[in-house]
């Protein structure tokens, strides 16, 4: 039996844990990430986060393959430098050289946190039965992975793959990232509270005020797509609108990658079928000849926040730009 520890870096914990070849976690470990203190600090709390996951298993980090890690970033293969984690205000960091520190044995793979979850799905989740397919994350962003023949792709840099920045409306709505038009500004959770906050400016009478107590500021994706679900015109009318700028998004990855499967991950994917019979019907009708060769069906992720932890514990598995002691 192979062992492999993964770490999932985001803004609210870190999560680390054990996986055996199986793709089964045998342990887990969490700490808070506390977000804004140096480097230094947070990546010598990575280690000890991972140190403890290993511990609990049972095992010693020579019993360990690799260690994965997943972050809300890139690591550039040419620098070997964390190219932007805006949530951390890192930028250009070797990260390797202060993770080398603390576990100073083990080979380190670095990805981007959207692609491991990607991954993961595809290892022991949701599209465990498919090679090729396409994710994306729905929440206060949109991130994306794209898996082919089992391995992640991002281009040839190892740095794309940044679905949620697609060009889906020119000029549009400015996104996060400083572009305008992105798919992110008009498929995420934000995009659909400030639609809806907009909305309900002109029509006060919505079962969404009701059911926000009147407080457009307590807004958010679950009460939307509730009032739908009990017929409410506004917020109907907002869910139809959302549905069509994802599809027009996703039509466009299938016409581009033609993966088996999509899967829908992060918060917006709570709604479950009302949110996904609905997409899948309009994806027929604005894809490039969905009538004569069929188009994949999009699917729900299954793993939650465990999806992030396998696809960073396989890392070795799929990418070659590890640092290698």
């Amino acid at each position: 039996m192979k062992y492999y520890l993964g770490l999932d870096v985001g803004g609210t914990n870190l999560v680390a844990g054990v996986v055996d070849d199986t793709c089964k976690i045998i342990a887990k470990e969490s700490i808070p990430t506390n977000a804004g203190r140096s480097v230094e600090e947070i990546t010598s709390d990575m280690a000890e986060v991972s140190k403890k996951a290993v511990r609990k298993a049972g095992l010693q980090l020579t019993d360990i393959s690799s260690w994965g890690i997943g972050m809300p970033s890139y690591v550039n293969p040419t620098t070997n430098l964390l190219v932007h984690a805006n949530n951390f205000g890192w930028k250009n960091v070797p990260v390797y050289e202060h993770l080398e520190k603390h576990i100073p044995l083990l080979p380190v793979y670095i990805e981007n946190d959207a692609n491991c979850a990607a991954y993961g799905e595809v290892l022991a989740g949701a599209a465990s039965n498919y090679t090729d397919a396409v994710m994306l994350t729905l929440g206060t962003g949109v991130g994306g992975g794209i898996i082919i023949n089992k391995k992640i792709y991002a281009g040839h840099d190892h740095m794309g793959a940044e679905l949620g920045h697609t060009k889906l409306v020119y000029n549009g709505i400015r996104c996060t990232c400083g572009q305008k038009g992105c798919l992110e500004s008009y498929c995420s959770s934000t995009a659909l509270i400030r639609r809806a906050r907009e909305a309900v400016e002109a029509t006060p009478s919505s079962l969404i005020m009701e059911m926000c107590g009147h407080d457009k500021s307590r807004i958010n994706g679950e009460i939307i797509f509730e009032c739908a679900k009990k017929g409410d015109t506004l917020a109907g009318g907002l869910i139809d609108e959302y549905i069509g700028y994802l599809a027009a998004g996703i039509s466009s990855f299938i016409t581009i990658f033609r993966p088996e499967v999509v899967i829908l991950g992060g918060g917006m994917a709570h709604a479950g079928d009302f949110l996904l019979e609905s997409l899948n019907e309009r994806l027929y009708t604005c894809t490039f000849a969905a009538e004569e060769i069929g188009i994949p069906q999009v699917i729900r992720a299954k793993l939650g926040n465990d999806a992030g932890l396998i696809g960073a514990a396989f890392l070795e598995k799929s990418i070659t730009n590890g640092y290698k002691k």
